[in-house]
């Protein structure tokens, strides 16, 4: 159970979410008001903060500009992505990397549980976890002996519900808060300095083995790109299986470190997310000022 210090609406974890929560108003706007093309006064408007805050926000948050951001989040933009990756799975596999163009993505490598250890829910394992400030939201962070083992994101008042959601993935686990354990991770996660191809996060994956497949081929997935269902069928030699991808996808426990929010649909339209289509498009526009 958490500790109520461990709740995390704490002013300074508040502060943490404040530009996130100003982010998710904005996008929300956008969303509901794309063909009319607000202005970023309008936009302010919205979410609550003057132009020239907003301007800012996504300087700092993001690395762009309003208009650059918002761009990023344009269908058109998704789908010239999509014409530029059509091919960028099979070139990471000729060559044998991790991912092409991933000197500014993290830097993961990954191990998957036996059949035996995830048939068994996850008894006998203890996991450890904790919640964090990120530029998502609120993080719950989860990690196993051999690594991260699962990454949540929550809106405030939303965290035990995260919780109970990952419990239910792995409940015959122990599962124990730690903060302590917790933080050095998720500063790892979200802390692009941190990011180093000496010191890989090791994240253990813990799922059937069609999931680990399909999850395995989101890590190759570079920053700033996109790929679809049907492509990572083929990719796994399962090319009639695109709603079994779905629903893999869909599935996935490690957010974020695991990049199911670049999988998109064939006409560039994004596609439903486990954290919600917002949070989705945060990331990408986020991970957009990442590459630029």
């Amino acid at each position: 159970m958490l500790s109520p210090d461990r709740i995390p609406d704490s002013k300074t974890l508040a502060a943490s979410a404040a530009d996130y929560d100003v982010v998710r108003r904005a996008i929300a706007h956008i969303r509901g008001n794309w063909r009319q093309q607000p202005d970023i006064h309008t936009i302010a408007e919205a979410a609550r903060v003057t132009p020239t805050e907003l301007h800012h926000l996504f300087r700092r948050w993001a690395g762009l500009t309003p208009k650059a951001f918002l761009q990023a989040l344009t269908l058109d933009h998704a789908r010239t992505l999509l014409r530029d990756s059509a091919s960028v799975l099979d070139a990471t596999y000729e060559v044998g990397l991790s991912g092409p163009g991933r000197l500014h993505d993290l830097f993961v490598t990954h191990e998957a549980m036996s059949p035996g250890e995830w048939k068994a829910g996850g008894e006998g394992l203890t996991l450890r976890y904790g919640f964090h400030p990120s530029p998502f939201g609120t993080a719950l962070v989860i990690v196993a002996p051999r690594g991260l083992a699962g990454l949540a994101l929550a809106d405030v008042g939303k965290e035990r519900a995260a919780l109970a959601d990952m419990k239910s993935r792995w409940p015959k686990a122990k599962y124990v808060e730690d903060h302590e354990t917790t933080a050095p991770i998720a500063a790892r996660i979200f802390d692009s300095k941190l990011w180093r191809p000496d010191q890989p996060l090791r994240v253990v994956l813990i799922g059937t083995d069609f999931e680990v497949r399909v999850w395995d081929t989101l890590l190759k997935i570079p920053m700033g790109r996109f790929t679809t269902y049907s492509d990572i069928a083929r990719t796994i030699d399962k090319p009639k299986a695109a709603r079994a991808v779905g629903a893999a996808v869909g599935k996935n426990p490690v957010c974020f470190v695991v990049p199911c929010h670049r999988v998109i649909g064939k006409s560039g339209e994004l596609t439903g997310y486990h954290w919600g289509l917002t949070r989705k498009r945060a990331m990408l526009g986020w991970e957009a000022g990442q590459v630029a």
